[in-house]
């Protein structure tokens, strides 16, 4: 009876094991390809904006985060850096910047979502008819099926600060 429960658990463990990594590497395996240097770059002569994404923010940790230069122009938001991989994620436009899930949640219904995330070295999003960059501050990756704080940056200044 022992020997079957032992095999039992360890089978079980290996299945959540195997079930996991396959969620973390899923989106990995079928990313489109990252936007080449050449179109990262040629957003730099539309930008409006520029910020920046580190990997120590406060909620990000060793599976959620993100490095590199935001660049946001009125028709397209560029990353030219990295991601930590990961599924369905989604970039926000925010009112001010945050750096947790619990202070994202917070203000979700005042940001807007302006897309899917689906590469994770460097990514160009179109920003929809209608939504004006100029009235946000911050953007931040959001990984909607887990509710995941990924990362965010502050592209300027917010209107408290402003004011």
């Amino acid at each position: 009876m022992q020997r079957w429960l032992i095999l039992i658990t360890t089978h079980l463990v290996m299945l959540a094991i195997g079930f996991a990594g396959g969620i973390y590497t899923l989106p990995i395996l079928t990313a489109p390809r990252s936007p080449d240097t050449v179109a990262l770059q040629n957003i730099a002569t539309e930008t409006l904006y520029t910020g920046r994404l580190v990997r120590d923010l406060k909620g990000s940790d060793l599976f959620h985060w993100g490095e590199g230069e935001f660049r946001v122009s009125r028709n397209r938001i560029a990353h030219i850096g990295r991601l930590a991989p990961g599924p369905d994620y989604k970039l926000y436009l925010a009112p001010n910047f945050v750096d947790t899930k619990e202070a994202f949640l917070l203000i979700k219904d005042k940001s807007i979502r302006v897309g899917d995330v689906k590469t994770f070295n460097g990514f160009i999003v179109e920003v929809p008819a209608g939504i004006d960059v100029r009235h946000y501050n911050a953007v931040v990756i959001w990984c909607e099926a887990f509710d995941q704080f990924i990362s965010a940056a502050e592209y300027q200044p917010s209107r408290q600060a402003r004011e």
